[in-house]
């Protein structure tokens, strides 16, 4: 069953969690809210979202660069800076965080990803794609009863493209397909700290 942009907002405000993880909880509710809560709640979204208002003054700058070409021709093209935040030094110096901020800065070396979260993209921006989606969508012909449903399932996916929490980790074998918010929960719910991802930056050689 598809959801509408305003069901999932609605859903997302009253319990905090990540918006992927409230769209398929009302997708798998069939639209009822409540039951969407209860599947959250099942699942931790709605947990883990509660220590996320908690403050995070810890936490590590972990760094990654990526070799290309061959021989002595060999040299680092690409470079990451990723810094992840807790609560404590006691978190911020266990391996499974500091692996953690490893493995995302790889995936942010392969996948470029240009924000951290949906909420640091622009207002702007969402709107001037749903523009663009919609006038295509116009344009294919497509009844006007189903345009928004085609541009919501459009920016869904042009939001995993764009922003570091909605994608599916590049080690998807590794990881289990799992996105790096759902990584980022199981590691919060393991160390029972706010684990937050604040910034990144990704430099290729001869780019702006």
């Amino acid at each position: 069953m598809a959801v509408s942009a305003a069901e999932v907002k609605a859903l997302r405000e009253r319990t905090g969690a990540p918006m992927m993880d409230v769209k398929k909880a009302l997708e798998e509710a069939e639209g009822d809210e409540q039951k969407a809560i209860e599947i959250l709640r099942k699942k931790g979204a709605a947990s883990a979202a509660k220590r996320g208002g908690r403050g995070t003054a810890e936490g590590v700058v972990a760094t990654y660069t990526h070799m290309s070409g061959t021989g002595e021709r060999k040299q680092q093209r690409i470079g990451v800076l990723v810094e992840v935040q807790c609560e404590t030094d006691f978190v911020a110096l266990n391996d499974d965080f500091k692996d953690f901020a490893r493995e995302v800065a790889v995936h942010i070396a392969a996948m470029n990803p240009q924000h951290v979260s949906l909420e640091d993209v622009p207002e702007e921006e969402v709107a001037n794609e749903r523009r663009i989606l919609e006038e295509k969508a116009k344009a294919d012909g497509k009844p006007d009863n189903v345009v928004e449903k085609i541009v919501e399932g459009q920016l869904a996916k042009w939001a995993r493209e764009i922003t570091l929490l909605e994608q599916e980790h590049v080690n998807a074998d590794k990881h289990e397909r799992k996105t790096i918010e759902e990584l980022r929960q199981e590691l919060a719910a393991k160390t029972g700290e706010n684990v937050r991802i604040a910034r990144i930056a990704y430099f290729r050689v001869g780019e702006d």
